[in-house]
């Protein structure tokens, strides 16, 4: 607390770490000579992750899933992954608007694709790269120039009331905390905790922070990946479309988000006005500046580990079928790579069978036989995994 206790400092005995690394994830340690500790707190006065090593951790950390992916990635030729890596990016980015309930156009998907592409060549982060990063995301009228100024919250319209879910800090306590947790994130990585323990605290610390008025939910997916792909945890070039599992499993991340919400708002006191506006009564900085983030890095390994398991790998598979599939369709009868993809597309999207609707607007100088013939190939190479492009 910066305030030293009117007592000498400990000259004698050994240094005892601060927390016992057998039951938390730690730092590495710094001396703190008055005291004689040895402190490996994840993070600093201005925020302090703290991660509990629970069993369900320390059985995640042995399945090696960093090493399970590199090997996937390594059992794929590389046009097979050249392939892979387009979509890969565009699920991602997809997924994580389709959480927030937004269907970006075009224009902006591509910019959130160049930046989860150009994310692990940042080699650090600071306000500025994060308001340029809140910039690209969002639509041009909402991008900031800095942390917000004012008190924001995320709540639902129930007729003529707000129904408030949770109330981030106040601005005022929003510089402060970033700079923390910033450091944090520097620290962590210095240290080289634990990748996904690492990425969990500090997106999720972000997502509680709620530094800007727009694009929070989608920054804090972001961080996600910052910090995974820095780390090596994710194969270099590659992204981890960990929002496509989180958006199917969009009650177990609502529920991770409210494991902090729901007793911070018991907590918070605060008022709004005829105009909706709320204003947060009394210091609450340090709610948001300590918090235990081991629900929160148990269910990322959770989600990271389907991703990697189903995703990730149905998405290399596809690609490989795909490619096996085109060479036989080839031989049946040739087609520009727009129409093919539209048959292969229209049949999934039908149990594997072109509607008659659509072969009739779309494919009406194919013969009987040769459309049969082509849904034959979808059916066995393509239809155990189902999914449109």
């Amino acid at each position: 607390m910066d305030r030293p206790l009117p007592l000498e400092d400990v000259t004698q005995g050994n240094y005892i770490e601060l927390l016992d690394p057998k039951r938390y994830y730690t730092a590495a340690p710094e001396r703190s000579r008055r005291h004689r500790v040895l402190n490996n707190l994840l993070g600093n006065v201005d925020f302090c992750p703290m991660v509990r090593r629970t069993p369900a951790l320390q059985q995640f950390e042995a399945k090696r899933l960093a090493e399970e992916a590199a090997r996937l990635v390594a059992s794929y030729d590389e046009d097979a992954l050249r392939r892979a890596v387009s979509y890969l990016y565009t699920k991602e980015t997809r997924s994580s608007f389709a959480i927030e309930r937004e269907k970006p156009s075009e224009a902006r998907a591509a910019r959130f694709i160049s930046l989860l592409r150009e994310l692990p060549d940042r080699t650090s982060l600071d306000e500025a790269a994060l308001v340029q990063m809140q910039n690209v995301i969002v639509e041009q009228r909402f991008g900031e120039h800095g942390y917000r100024e004012e008190q924001n919250y995320v709540g639902e319209a129930v007729g003529m009331r707000q129904r408030i879910h949770f109330v981030p800090p106040r601005p005022g306590d929003v510089p402060r905390l970033m700079s923390g947790l910033l450091s944090c994130l520097e620290r962590m990585e210095a240290s080289r905790v634990e990748p996904i323990i690492h990425a969990a605290a500090i997106s999720f610390g972000f997502v509680f922070i709620h530094p800007f008025e727009d694009g929070n939910g989608r920054l804090h997916r972001l961080l996600l990946h910052y910090i995974l792909s820095r780390a090596g945890f994710t194969p270099k070039g590659f992204v981890f479309p960990i929002s496509a599992v989180m958006l199917q499993k969009r009650g177990e991340y609502d529920a991770c988000l409210e494991s902090f919400s729901k007793p911070l708002m018991n907590l918070v006191e605060y008022a709004t006005d005829e105009a909706w506006r709320l204003s947060v009564k009394g210091e609450t900085g340090g709610f948001y500046r300590y918090i235990d983030f081991t629900r929160m890095a148990e269910d990322l390994y959770r989600w990271t580990e389907e991703t990697i398991r189903t995703e990730f790998r149905e998405e290399l598979d596809f690609v490989v079928r795909y490619r096996e599939a085109r060479e036989k369709m080839e031989s049946i009868v040739e087609m520009s790579d727009m129409k093919r993809n539209r048959f292969v597309q229209f049949c999934l999207q039908n149990e594997g069978r072109l509607s008659e609707t659509k072969r009739t607007r779309y494919f009406n100088d194919l013969t009987e036989e040769e459309v049969r013939a082509l849904e034959q190939v979808v059916q066995e190479h393509l239809l155990p995994l189902g999914r449109p492009r």
